[in-house]
């Protein structure tokens, strides 16, 4: 095993990328598993992040069997030697293009939503995945790339077989791999956590570079003591206020879940900031994890360096908690001296605020997922001892981590919608 997870693999491989810093360079990533490891690099890099859009041209009566692949503006690349050994015709050949151009313009649009694709004419492109195998994905892109004007070509992945770059051909300007292990069965072997990218995921990626582009975006240490904390910063220009995240037990400012929140109120105006509430050390005591007071107190310390920063001079400040997050949110908020103008949990445990609850001042939105159930009995219950304006909002057929298909974008949009209510510019007395 080599990586942690994708993002894990992708700080790694930008590591083997840094002559690239700074050049103007692309970074496309293949969807869905490459993307995440494509944002690590864009990120590092600080180059726009772009996904490289494929679709297989199979033979109509063998489909597994590639006779070529299309990509968007039009561009398509064959296989002559596939052509001719299955006498497949034109019109054979459009029947099939059609069908798979449908699909490719729905992931386009799911991925980018309303943005345009990143232009590659004379630029050097880096297409990155989360690994080879047979190469013959990775190949197709690097084609596509070509016929979308790319003048230099570098593939890039985290790990392939010792031969990949056979296995690639020609088709790449220049081949990096960190790793090339001699036994090789499967990418998924090198990774601790392999779990399969899902399309909001995808799109959370794309969401977050974009912002970037646009975004006061940095790293930023904070000290608590003896603890050094770590998080992002990323403020769109023209923002009404910075959300900053409470990450809930076992999660990080790296969560999927809540980077996807935080893209969805950058898009609407609102800077982020994602940090760690615990050192990796700390976070390996399950006690730390609900320790709710030691939570609220870094969560504190964490928005008085917000408050001392220009990027957030003059914004109004809000919590976003996530599972016990949301109790430190809350006792945060609660002795705050109606300084924090909203707070939102998601699947949080505002039970865990104990009597910081009837001190809440800021208006409140619980948002649970109608399937998780004792969690909605436990935040029933708490929003019963809150006196300030509160709300609480149930998705339906959503479990504890909003894992279905567009639950967590209903929770995402109820987040951005509370905290845009609550953090206009006439909210600036809750400021202080």
């Amino acid at each position: 095993m080599f990586f942690l997870d994708r993002r894990d693999a992708g700080r790694q491989l930008a590591g083997r990328l840094e002559e690239f810093a700074g050049r103007g360079v692309v970074v496309l990533g293949l969807p869905r598993g490459g993307v995440p490891v494509a944002a690590e690099v864009a990120r590092e890099l600080r180059a726009p992040l772009d996904v490289c859009l494929v679709r297989k041209l199979g033979v109509p009566y063998q489909p597994e069997l590639a006779m070529g692949a299309i990509g968007e503006g039009g561009v398509r690349v064959v296989n002559p030697d596939v052509l001719r050994a299955t006498a497949v015709g034109p019109d054979d050949i459009a029947e099939v293009e059609a069908g798979e151009r449908i699909e490719l313009e729905r992931r386009a649009r799911r991925y980018r939503r309303d943005r345009q694709a990143v232009p590659l004419e004379g630029r050097t492109v880096l297409v990155v995945d989360d690994g080879v195998a047979t190469g013959s994905t990775a190949r197709a892109a690097c084609r596509i790339a070509r016929a979308r004007g790319a003048a230099r070509i570098v593939a890039a992945v985290p790990v392939a077989p010792q031969d990949w770059a056979d296995r690639m051909g020609g088709d790449a300007d220049a081949l990096v791999c960190p790793y090339t292990p001699r036994e090789f069965h499967a990418i998924g072997q090198f990774y601790a956590d392999f779990t399969q990218t899902d399309d909001e995921e995808v799109a959370a990626c794309l969401d977050e570079a974009a912002a970037r582009s646009s975004a006061t975006d940095r790293e930023v240490e904070l000290r608590a003591g003896t603890a050094v904390l770590r998080g992002r910063l990323t403020v769109p220009e023209g923002a009404t206020g910075i959300v900053l995240f409470a990450h809930g037990s076992g999660s990080s400012r790296r969560s999927p879940r809540n980077r996807f929140v935080a893209a969805g109120l950058n898009r609407a105006g609102l800077g982020t900031f994602l940090f760690d509430l615990l050192t990796e050390d700390e976070a390996a005591d399950r006690g730390n994890v609900f320790d709710t007071a030691l939570l609220a107190r870094r969560l504190a310390r964490a928005t008085a360096e917000v408050r001392a920063m220009r990027a957030a001079d003059g914004l109004a400040l809000g919590y976003f908690g996530a599972s016990t997050g949301a109790a430190a949110a809350l006792r945060a908020a609660a002795e705050a001296d109606g300084r924090v103008a909203a707070v939102v949990s998601r699947s949080g445990r505002p039970d865990l605020a104990g009597p910081a609850l009837a001190a809440v001042t800021a208006p409140t939105l619980l948002i649970v997922g109608g399937n998780d159930r004792e969690v909605l009995a436990l935040n029933r219950a708490a929003q019963a001892r809150l006196h300030c304006e509160s709300d609480l909002a149930v998705v339906p057929g959503a479990t504890h981590l909003f894992e279905e298909p567009g639950t967590l974008e209903q929770a995402a949009d109820l987040a951005r919608d509370w905290f845009t209510s609550h953090m206009a510019p006439s909210a600036a007395s809750l400021r202080g």
